[in-house]
């Protein structure tokens, strides 16, 4: 089985990270924002992409772009992510192709589902928070990544 696994930087990317065991035994690549992050999973594929927001249609575009490439170009049969915006382009490049995707909703919304959170969860085949307040008949809590 391929895996992309996809997420911004700071704590995205280490929630990401946090779930690199679940993963043993199938094909890894990974997709983020900084270059500097190979060295974080080394052994692994490894791909950078621009990081971009809702705050810089320009940029969001030409990001959504290189994502749409690498999904394209490597076919995986999961996508998932901890966010944000990369790894919403990843949930909607991999429904583009047919993979499954998956959401997880990063550890530090505790009130609300991210905004990128409630648009993939629309799109998502599966989509998580890490607070058990948050969870409804789309999204699920099943535990935390950080504990």
């Amino acid at each position: 089985m391929k895996i992309l696994a996809i997420a911004s930087a700071g704590g995205h990317w280490i929630q990401l990270l946090r779930l690199k065991p679940a993963f043993e035994g199938h094909e890894l690549i990974f997709v983020s924002t900084k270059k500097s992050f190979k060295d974080t999973v080394d052994g692994y594929e490894f791909h950078s992409i621009p990081d971009a927001s809702r705050w810089n249609k320009m940029k969001l575009l030409y990001s959504l772009m290189c994502v749409l490439k690498i999904v394209f170009l490597s076919r995986p049969n999961i996508i998932i992510t901890t966010g944000a915006a990369p790894g919403l382009m990843g949930i909607i490049a991999g429904k583009v192709i047919g993979a499954k995707t998956v959401w997880i909703d990063s550890i530090a919304n505790v009130e609300n589902i991210s905004m990128s959170g409630r648009i993939a969860t629309s799109i998502a085949d599966r989509s998580y928070t890490q607070w058990p307040d948050l969870s409804n008949s789309k999204v699920t809590f099943n535990g935390s990544v950080l504990s």
